[in-house]
Formats: structure tokens, sequence, C-alpha cells
């Protein structure tokens, strides 16, 4: 199956991970590192995109506007909430303010250590898009869940939750990150991934309609490397990664984000 033109994101989640200087740093850095490779490898038709701390978007911003980096960035997660007494929470006008692009949903450490349930996360995606933000939602299953439940159930079951207050033409990007290859280093194989990816396309056909399935970015997140971005890249219904610790790597980032060379290999 030919592979549908979608632009590649290559987005790497930083976690809890650098301060607003180790920022700034960093992205100087990962732009100079892709420059050479934005024509060499066509690098210009992808998307690179980071995800500070909170702490660091206003600097990342900065730098970026100032030296007009080709570089995008968003908010590791976003209240439900536009305002009010909710300490501690960030809203989506508070990142659209800071031009941010993306705002990650659902990452599996935040269902997993803050009990974030699927209808809560429904709650946010509308108000991302409410705000102008692109939800990367993520979805992904535990080891027992793909024993109990087989591939794509669980992930399936967690799209369908999270986009049962969407209608329209969203602009959204759906992330799949098997928690059982997160941090393992074992990450799923590119045929798995392709499998779950294919599935979630159907769902979001059969949800919004084949006009967004077919413009929605899917990615695989899990132990991504330079070493296999490119299996997951050849595949017809994988269109990037989200990228955890390799993500704080420049050197390595940046060679998972110049996938096309090795594709072709």
């Amino acid at each position: 199956m030919a592979k549908v033109a979608r632009v590649p994101l290559i987005a790497g989640n930083w976690k809890l991970n650098l301060d607003h200087l180790q920022a700034i740093a960093f992205v100087q850095k990962l732009d100079w590192t892709l420059k050479d490779a934005r024509h060499e490898y066509g690098i210009s038709g992808s998307e690179v995109a980071v995800f500070p701390p909170f702490t660091d978007l206003r600097s990342v911003q900065n730098l970026v506007a100032a030296d007009k980096l080709s570089i995008v960035f968003g908010g590791q997660d976003l209240s439900e909430h536009d305002s009010g007494a909710f300490t501690g929470e960030i809203s989506g006008a508070f990142l659209k303010a800071l031009d941010c692009t993306y705002v990650i949903i659902g990452h599996s450490e935040r269902r997993t250590l803050h009990s974030e349930t699927d209808e809560q996360l429904g709650r946010k995606v509308v108000a991302a898009l409410k705000h102008g933000l692109v939800p990367v939602l993520c979805v992904g299953e535990t080891a027992e869940d793909l024993e109990i439940h087989g591939p794509s159930a669980v992930p399936v079951a967690q799209l369908r939750a999270a986009l049962a207050g969407v209608s329209g033409t969203p602009n959204l990007v759906v992330a799949y990150e098997p928690v059982w290859a997160i941090g393992s280093g074992q990450a799923a194989t590119a045929e798995q991934a392709e499998q779950v990816a294919a599935t979630l396309r159907a769902t979001l056909a059969e949800l919004l309609g084949e006009e967004v399935a077919d413009a929605t970015r899917i990615l695989y997140g899990g132990s991504v490397k330079s070493t296999n971005i490119a299996g997951f890249m050849r595949q017809p219904n994988v269109d990037g990664a989200l990228v955890g610790g390799a993500s704080l790597d420049v050197t390595e980032f940046a060679s998972i984000a110049r996938f096309q060379k090795h594709v072709g290999t």
C-alpha cells in the first residue's frame, strides 16, 4: 500500500528534564544540527517538535521567534478548564499565548501517575481544540492489556472515549504508545505498530469521516531510536514518532529526525 502524503512529525517529549537555560542551549544545538540535513535529506518536508516543561516554554518561544527557527513546540499537558481556582493547572489559552502549536494529552504517565480517565482526557481534547492547539492524543496498552485483550482493543477504546465530544474536522495527532515498550529498550516491531495504527485510522474514519482519518497523523512512541525509526516510517499508517528518552540527546534526536537518511537503506 502506498503511503498517503501526510507531513511526518518527529516529536520529542522532554518530560521532567532540562531547565529553561538548558532548553535554550538544546534547541539552538538541535536547529544547528538539523540545518544541513533539511536540504540533504528533505527535513524541510517534515516537522520537528519539542515538548519542554512548562517553565521552559517562554524561553523556547523567544528563541524560536527571534532566530526564526523551524522547530515547533508544545505543552506536555493542559487543563480541561480555561481559568479559575485550579492551583497548578495550565489552560489552553496560556499555551496558545506562548505560540504553542501542540499539546500532549493522555500520556501513559498522566494516566497512571495522575489517574486521568478517558472522560477527563476527552474534555482536555475539547479544550485544546477550542484554543487552536493541536492535541497529540496518546493511546496504548500495558503488557497485561495486550495479553488479555489482544492488539488494538485498548488503544481503540481509549480513542473512542477521548473523541466522544469531538465533531467536525478537527486537526489532531494520535500517538500509539504501548506502555510495555516505553523506556524498556524493547520497542514494538514496525509490523505491530502498523497493525495498531491502521486500526486506529479505521476508527477515526468511523468516528469523524474518511477525510479526517486520511489527514490525521498517527505516531509511534516507545523506545524509538535512530536504529529503528526507518522501519516505523516505512509503514503506510505510521507518520512519525513521539520520542521520550532519546529526545534528550541532541545527536540521537537529530538522527531520528533525519529518518529519510535511513528509510532507503
